[in-house]
């Protein structure tokens, strides 16, 4: 009887060790995640659909998007559910990174969700004001940027601006610099990623694939070998993020499951400004700003387009750049069908996340 509870114990502790690996527990967050989207995406389409939570639809945009009115949105309420719950089950609980990334994310989706509830119940196409949206994400991005700019007292690393392409170049940030430049960071990136989501499927992809290209960037800077040889800086914890960004990943390809063309459910602001808020703050941590900026080069073209419209639209007296901004309707505009925009916006997309992959060893 001993013998036969010793060897028990043994295969017990055996196996709590093996879910000690960071790389496992990441692989199995994806794979929850994805579970979650898949089993519970049917029934959140149908609640949707029966409290009548539609798609309000631009009356000054393609003539196309007519047909998604009434198509049921807040869909992005799944992906944080999903994000949240394989979090708390598979991460690392005593981890502040881990904490800090959550909570923005959780929330910049509770003011895309204030948004996107103004839309459906007041049939407001535009919801919750800029104004009123750029505070609430200024508040939350502020409050990230100064706790993890206070937190690199004791990380000098995290005060760097880390320029990739050339080895051991950064350049010293300072604490009121890097509060400057991660609050940026975050707002900017979550507004591009909201820009962004225009199209069935358009937003999700890239925000899986850069996510998921963000999470290797995590695990090396983690790790005190990997980090050093690939002459990153050591930041010792942000290699539990792989695990939220495994997480992502997976809610991400749950979502695309119904989201992709034609969709059955939008992801909504709710979605949109805090999947680009966590990609932001995990780019913050890790100091990977610039690539985030290359591998996010679709968020970021789609975010010019709409500033340089804007601008030039003033400063020319009405007159217009595209033939509408964003940058995916003026592509629709020219006769691209819907599903050329997003998978050609898909495939830039891979090619600069490879391109940006390879500044871990291109030194």
């Amino acid at each position: 009887m001993l013998l036969e509870f010793a060897q028990w114990l043994a295969r017990d502790v055996r196996l709590f060790n093996v879910f000690n690996y960071i790389t496992l527990r990441a692989v199995l967050a994806c794979l929850t995640a994805l579970a979650i989207g898949l089993m519970f995406g049917p029934l959140v389409i149908r609640k949707l659909t029966a409290y009548k939570i539609g798609q309000a639809v631009r009356d000054d945009g393609p003539k196309s998007h007519l047909t998604k009115a009434g198509t049921p949105t807040m869909g992005g309420a799944l992906i944080l559910l999903s994000i949240g719950f394989t979090t708390l089950l598979w991460g690392d609980l005593t981890n502040r990174f881990l904490w800090v990334v959550l909570l923005v994310t959780l929330a910049f989706g509770a003011i895309g969700w204030v948004d996107d509830y103004r839309k459906v119940v007041h049939r407001n196409p535009k919801g919750l004001s800029a104004r009123s949206k750029f505070f609430w994400q200024s508040v939350f991005g502020l409050a990230a940027a100064v706790y993890l700019g206070y937190s690199a007292t004791s990380l000098p690393a995290l005060n760097d601006l880390i320029v990739p392409f050339f080895k051991n170049v950064a350049y010293p940030l300072g604490t009121v610099g890097f509060i400057v430049l991660s609050f940026f960071v975050i707002v900017g990136t979550s507004n591009a990623v909201n820009l962004t989501d225009g199209l069935d499927g358009l937003a999700i992809m890239p925000t899986v694939m850069v996510g998921s290209a963000l999470g290797l960037f995590a695990y090396v800077a983690g790790h005190s070998v990997f980090s050093k040889y690939l002459g990153l800086p050591y930041i010792p914890g942000a290699g539990e993020l792989l695990v939220f960004c495994g997480a992502l990943a997976g809610a991400g390809l749950g979502f695309l499951w119904f989201n992709a063309y034609p969709a059955e459910v939008f992801m909504g602001d709710v979605g949109a400004l805090a999947l680009g808020a966590a990609l932001g703050t995990i780019a913050v941590i890790v100091r990977q700003e610039i690539v985030l900026f290359i591998m996010g080069g679709v968020f970021v073209a789609e975010t010019l387009s709409v500033m340089v419209q804007v601008i030039y639209f003033k400063l020319s007296g009405g007159k217009r750049i595209f033939r509408m901004a964003p940058l995916h309707h003026h592509y629709e505009l020219e006769g691209w069908k819907e599903s050329q925009v997003v998978v050609r916006f898909w495939i830039i997309t891979m090619m600069l996340v490879l391109f940006g992959l390879s500044t871990l060893k291109l030194r």
